[in-house]
């Protein structure tokens, strides 16, 4: 099974306020001089195509004016519900409206995980009352991928970034299930350390894909401390494609080829393509069996490949 982890869908870039870059060092489809990547629903599910699930992931930012409505998202998952999962945008710095959309999304729009991003929301990760938060959603076995790294926008706050901010969270909160987006780039080690340290804790391999010394690098780090199996396949889609990020992973070695350097053994980087990060995560649906049933027959028609 492919799940992708981390993508976003919008119709107009107005609906990302201020998240728009302004100035630094970006992948090639956020360079400051470009057009926002066309993001829609139709060119989402092009992209889609190669893999059985895909989650799509709302937003919202009071602090950058910026809203992916999870109406839309759970309209458009809603169209493919044997192959596209939810995740509900919420915004911690407002509490009560954070926990108020929890529930809706949970009970009314049928998106079993949260999306959160607190260095574009402007809060500190552990702060008091996003703790009350994370653990409301702790309460239902609702996932949180926290948006953590790289930012396209200077008008966001870098000092909330650091991915070991939320060491504080998986320390209080143990049973909360955290994904780490981007591998915590460019704080990999920093990620990589709390995927050792804390067992609910893992990270989506997005946005790494598009820089193959850094991907080498942090996968060959991942995999001498022992946490291959901590991380998942993502494509940070609309910044690139699913079946692009899948074949940089697979061919991620032929930077070494010839020289000296440990390579990364195959059948760990196969892991994380086809890792199920769903039932990882604790989700569990009926409407996703047509793609839960794909996936064994292409087990078996390998096995009987081989």
């Amino acid at each position: 099974m492919i799940i992708d982890c981390f993508t976003h869908t919008w119709e107009s870039p107005d609906q990302l306020g201020r998240c728009l870059p302004t100035g630094g060092v970006y992948p090639p489809a956020f360079k400051p001089s470009a057009q926002p990547p066309n993001a829609g629903a139709s060119r989402h599910l092009l992209a889609a195509e190669p893999v059985d699930i895909t989650i799509v992931l709302g937003f919202v930012s009071r602090y950058l004016d910026s809203e992916i409505a999870n109406d839309t998202v759970a309209g458009y998952v809603g169209q493919h519900l044997d192959r596209m999962v939810g995740f509900a945008g919420v915004d911690p710095s407002h509490p009560r409206e954070a926990l108020a959309e929890l529930n809706r999304a949970r009970t009314e729009l049928s998106m079993p995980g949260l999306a959160i991003a607190p260095a574009a929301q402007g809060f500190h990760p552990a702060d008091s009352h996003a703790m009350l938060v994370y653990a409301e959603a702790a309460d239902h076995h609702m996932p949180i991928i926290f948006h953590t790294g790289l930012y396209v926008t200077a008008q966001t706050k870098l000092e909330y970034a650091s991915p070991v901010l939320l060491d504080e969270v998986a320390r209080e909160l143990p049973n909360l299930k955290i994904v780490i987006a981007h591998l915590g780039y460019p704080w990999v080690h920093e990620a990589l350390m709390l995927l050792a340290k804390h067992p609910n804790v893992y990270a989506e391999v997005s946005w790494l894909t598009q820089q193959p010394s850094l991907a080498y690098q942090a996968l060959l780090s991942a995999h001498q401390l022992g946490v291959m199996d901590k991380l998942l396949f993502g494509s940070g889609f609309p910044a690139t494609v699913a079946s692009r990020c899948i074949e940089a992973l697979y061919s991620i070695n032929q930077l070494v080829h010839e020289t000296n350097l440990p390579t990364i053994p195959r059948e760990s980087i196969r892991g994380i393509v086809e890792r199920d990060a769903l039932s990882i995560m604790g989700i569990s649906s009926p409407r996703l069996r047509p793609a839960l049933e794909r996936t064994a027959t292409h087990l078996e028609d390998d096995g009987e490949d081989s």
